[in-house]
């Protein structure tokens, strides 16, 4: 199988970036789009040339560090997957494929494909977590949740903070990945106790960050490879005017 690679270089976000053309051939349908890199990037290291700098960890779609735009999509043409699931098969033999980053002024661009998503990261140290201690982890039926409130907040913990949702929005709002991630502590009886604090401070921090507004067009969720609903969104401007009012 042969490709055109067509890569967005760019040494970091003060120079200015291209997009490169690198014809690859020995490709198999088998590969994933991430192995036909390393592949090219084999080759590059040969022609003693500078290699594509790109991000992944785990390789199993848990991780949320591989998103980049594939032919003008968030993680390439099917729904539902991380960069890292897609294979090669998804593509036809002598196609040109078109990689470039995330576009976001809170995600930039440390080199190549590689940005920099700390910003979610401070995001979270402002509430995204429980700090009473709970001990030890009690006996499954301890502590009686309605299963409906459980299975949203699971459908909420989901998120792995690809910036997928940031990236496709034509505002660069981080509103889906703050309420998946505020949804998930607020619905559950241990994240009760911190719930307005959480919000105000997660939602400030947002802000802070640079990120830009919903306008709840919906294409985050269209992008998210796990599915989260934009009805997270809804609930969050509901707790954020909530917790205003309450101080």
């Amino acid at each position: 199988m042969k490709v055109t690679f067509k890569i967005w270089r760019q040494e970091n976000s003060k120079t200015k970036g291209e997009l490169k053309s690198y014809f690859v051939d020995g490709i198999t349908e088998d590969m994933s789009l991430l192995e036909a890199l390393d592949h090219l990037n084999e080759k590059l290291v040969l022609k003693g040339e500078s290699v594509i700098a790109y991000d992944y960890d785990c390789r199993e779609g848990i991780c949320g560090q591989c998103g980049v735009f594939i032919n003008g999509r968030a993680h390439g043409p099917h729904d539902n997957i991380t960069t890292c699931q897609l294979h090669m098969r998804s593509f036809k033999d002598n196609d040109t494929i078109i990689i470039e980053p995330w576009r976001a002024k809170a995600f930039p661009i440390v080199k190549d494909l590689i940005v920099d998503r700390s910003a979610f990261d401070r995001i979270i140290e402002h509430g995204g977590y429980i700090s009473a201690k709970t001990g030890t982890a009690p006996e499954a039926n301890a502590i009686l949740i309605p299963k409906e409130v459980s299975d949203k907040a699971m459908d909420a913990a989901a998120c792995i903070g690809c910036g997928a949702c940031v990236a496709t929005c034509k505002n660069s709002s981080a509103a889906l990945f703050t309420a998946a991630k505020l949804n998930h502590l607020n619905r559950l009886p241990q994240g009760k106790a911190e719930q307005h604090q959480r919000v105000r401070e997660m939602t400030w921090q947002m802000k802070e960050e640079g990120f830009g507004s919903c306008t709840f067009t919906g294409a985050c969720e269209v992008e998210c490879p796990e599915g989260i609903s934009i009805t997270n969104i809804a609930e969050l401007n509901a707790r954020n005017i909530l917790s205003n009012l309450l101080g």
